[in-house]
């Protein structure tokens, strides 16, 4: 009776949240309760903008200089820049000048564990721009199998975007139609990667057979292999184990897929992917045993890609513990988050090259869905926030505490994205030609990170309460500012799909690698038959 009692109240404090009737979600959105003339760009925003001596921030250097803008491209990037009056200036005296940051991994509007996920298009992005995140790459899901179908039905979730995005491409099962709907993809649709999931037995899990072949498409289409490394056979009976031995509640998540079958899979995959010849891109690294497959692979000279997310740098799983139920359920993500000592070999390797970028695996579920598993943690929907909270977390966690420079910030925050997925330099830089998408970053200010107070739609927020240094004060995206003394001004359906074409740095050499291989094999052996 008490847990029902619990859901009804979740409930109408989620309806009561989604007509407007609370305001604690700041983000601009006629349909929740604000005005629509608070909305839009301002109308007297003008083509042309200059960034006035800030000390602008890029993967390989960092300079005192102004920023000059038209018509959403960068122009010019010098010291003094003098220009007529028809201009919006910006003082950034003091201030970091950096590009957007660039999140590779999201799940917005994602239909899951029977449900959807809270954010949406808008949701989410508005989020994102007020963390100082310009563009998000999330994840198409097929529709019974289509990749063509899937692509439409997130085109047109993604109508009411209103900044950057890119599409990875989710494969869940293989047939030759499927092979041609790849091909059709990075040719047509530009996207240039493709994941394959080794967990969720019995809905997105594929075999080590389908997992060969999509790798060899892969790798004939120049598009990147991507894998979530858990292995979902053991995982399937570590759940069994949990219910069995009456563990339900959100502990129970974690107990039933430890690290070792994070490493497990992610060995396969790598080991797979070097049987090709083709890239591997491992998402969101959780545990030592993972990262230190990786670090065997890169060392040996593999090119294997780790992105940890925001949630496993500085998190560790001591919540799904707590006797309160929401609480508990709100950390629920797969792979889950670890036990403490993870998060600090996550950051260490995050910080000597080991891993090489940071997303957030923004998958966000209110109270009220992750109720859904209140008896029985197998139906508590997986997800957590982050693309807010991404770039002010990733920089108080690693710059503040010396572990990484102000350069490595840009690196791991966009630039190492943009060139992975083949968007350099559009994408990534405060460079000449570059587009317009920049943020202005006050290391001498302060966050504080509130579920009262953030712009996604979730009603809980996983890093609830935590402070630190350093602070995203103003968000442009093709030379508009969208975020500005805390306030956004954006609208649904001013977002732009980009486009990424294939074959990026990664795959320089791969032909190089099959011609050695094959001149190394001194076969076939022309043989002779002697009769007896």
């Amino acid at each position: 009776m008490a847990h029902f009692l619990t859901y009804l109240l979740l409930s109408f404090l989620i309806i009561y949240d989604s007509l407007g009737l609370s305001q604690s979600n700041q983000f601009c959105d006629a349909g929740v309760g604000y005005p629509e003339s608070t909305c839009g760009f301002s109308s007297s925003s003008s083509s042309k903008l200059l960034i006035k001596g800030g000390t602008v921030l890029n993967a390989h250097q960092q300079e005192v200089a102004d920023v000059y803008v038209e018509d959403g491209i960068i122009v010019a990037v010098k010291p003094n820049i003098k220009v007529d009056e028809d201009v919006t200036l910006l003082d950034a005296t003091g201030k970091y000048v950096m590009p957007g940051g660039i999140d590779p991994h999201t799940h917005l509007a994602m239909e899951f564990m029977g449900t959807e996920t809270i954010d949406d298009f808008f949701s989410g992005q508005a989020a994102a721009l007020a963390g100082g995140t310009t563009m998000h790459i999330d994840f198409v899901i097929p529709v019974n199998g289509s990749l063509v179908t899937g692509f439409e039905a997130y085109k047109k979730k993604a109508k009411k975007s209103c900044m950057n995005y890119g599409f990875h491409m989710a494969i869940t099962k293989w047939d030759e139609s499927v092979s041609r709907e790849m091909e059709i993809m990075v040719k047509e649709k530009g996207i240039n990667s493709f994941k394959f999931f080794m967990a969720y037995k019995g809905s997105l899990m594929i075999s080590d057979e389908l997992l060969l072949q999509g790798l060899e498409r892969c790798k004939s289409l120049g598009a990147l292999a991507m894998v979530h490394a858990e292995n979902g056979d053991a995982v399937f009976e570590g759940q069994k184990r949990m219910i069995d031995l009456g563990i339900t509640g959100p502990e129970g998540h974690a107990l039933s897929r430890p690290p070792v079958l994070e490493g497990e899979a992610t060995a396969r995959a790598i080991r797979l992917a070097k049987f090709v010849n083709t890239p591997l891109y491992v998402v969101h690294v959780m545990s030592i045993d993972a990262m230190e497959e990786i670090a065997r692979a890169r060392k040996s000279g593999q090119k294997v890609i780790g992105e940890p997310v925001v949630s496993g740098l500085v998190l560790n799983d001591s919540g799904l513990w707590d006797p309160d139920f929401v609480t508990a359920a709100k950390y629920v993500m797969s792979p889950p988050i670890r036990e403490s000592g993870h998060d600090k070999a996550l950051q260490a390797a995050l910080s000597t090259g080991v891993l090489q970028l940071v997303g957030t695996d923004h998958c966000t579920f209110n109270s009220t869905q992750k109720a859904f598993g209140i008896d029985d943690f197998r139906k508590i929907p997986n997800g957590v926030n982050g693309i807010e909270e991404r770039m002010h977390l990733v920089w108080d966690t690693m710059v503040e505490s010396g572990q990484i420079s102000v350069t490595d910030f840009v690196r791991i925050t966009s630039t190492e994205c943009a060139r992975i997925f083949n968007i350099y330099p559009r994408k990534g830089a405060i460079l000449v030609g570059s587009d317009a998408d920049i943020i202005i970053f006050n290391p001498n200010s302060s966050f504080e990170i509130r579920a009262s107070m953030h712009h996604s739609r979730t009603d809980t927020n996983v890093y609830d309460g935590r402070k630190g240094k350093g602070k995203v004060e103003v968000t442009i995206v093709g030379g508009r500012v969208v975020w500005q003394d805390n306030e956004l001004k954006v609208v649904p359906g001013s977002g732009k799909y980009i486009e990424m074409p294939p074959f990026s740095y990664l795959f320089n050499g791969i032909d190089k690698a099959d011609a050695k291989y094959l001149s190394s094999l001194q076969a076939p052996v022309k043989r002779y038959f002697t009769a007896s």
